[in-house]
């Protein structure tokens, strides 16, 4: 057996139910669809395990023995054809007719029950995955023969050499990494050194703030201090004197008239005043 062969007999599995039922139904009676509500008083067939198997297109249910693996009915399901193989009931979710083949071209319908809703819900899922697989593939197919198709058409480049001649050089300038600020900040632009500083504005003092303030006086006691302060006051004394020219008198007495009564030096001194 070839690779070929091997891989289209490759077989999956979708589903597996421990336990169906299959019943033997009248004739369809409406045009509408089965009802099972018609069939269900009529004695059951056969109680065994249901598989659900994919083979590339091909779709298999199979009625199997749980024992002894024997095969008791198939229903194939032709791809695109789920509606001809498999058909609900009009009044429940957990039953659905068949139609089985015995390879030989004859066909029969048969009912089919789940125990529970949600393993009719799993064989439902089971055909719809198997139909789109087969669409997928389908679809891949017709996709890749197409643009096979076209391959003879692609145009290839010829390969550019990159290398550098000789004499030549690359130059690359790197961005310093900024000094201060890490983590998100730095990155995000936030840290405070990243940011331009704008020029502070300067103001004119205002008038009389170019005196000093004088500063705390020195704690009592103290000899240096002392010292400095009698020395001032004497510097400063001499200074005034010297600014001031009313501070010495003895010019302008000078300048007074001569006293000539015989009076008191009060007097004299007080019409010298009020002469001057």
């Amino acid at each position: 057996m070839s690779f070929e062969d091997e891989e289209e007999s490759f077989e999956h599995t979708l589903l597996v139910v421990r336990e169906v039922s299959v019943y033997k139904i009248p004739p369809r009676s409406t045009s509408g669809g089965y009802k099972c509500g018609e069939w269900l008083q009529s004695d059951k067939i056969w109680t065994g395990r249901l598989r659900v198997v994919s083979c590339k297109d091909r779709c298999e249910i199979r009625l199997e023995d749980p024992n002894s693996s024997e095969l008791f009915a198939a229903c194939f399901v032709p791809p695109g054809q789920r509606e001809t193989s498999v058909e609900t009931v009009l009044d429940s979710s957990r039953y659905f007719v068949l139609k089985i083949e015995d390879g030989t071209g004859k066909h029969a319908f048969i009912g089919l029950g789940f125990a529970e809703r949600n393993e009719a819900f799993d064989f439902n899922v089971a055909l719809s995955d198997h139909d789109k697989y087969v669409k997928r593939e389908s679809d891949t197919d017709a996709a890749g023969s197409s643009a096979g198709g076209d391959d003879s058409h692609i145009e290839v480049d010829p390969v550019v050499n990159h290398r550098l001649k000789e004499g030549e050089t690359i130059r690359i300038n790197v961005k310093p990494k900024p000094t201060s600020g890490t983590g998100m900040l730095s990155a995000a632009g936030l840290s405070g050194a990243a940011k331009p500083k704008s020029p502070a504005l300067s103001l004119a003092p205002p008038p009389g703030s170019g005196k000093l303030r004088s500063p705390l006086p020195p704690p009592p006691n103290d000899p240096v201090a002392a010292r400095i302060t009698s020395g001032g006051v004497k510097q400063d004394n001499a200074s005034r004197k010297k600014s001031d020219p009313l501070s010495d008198l003895s010019q302008i007495e000078k300048n007074l008239p001569p006293a000539t009564g015989s009076g008191s030096s009060t007097k004299t001194n007080a019409v010298g005043w009020a002469a001057f």
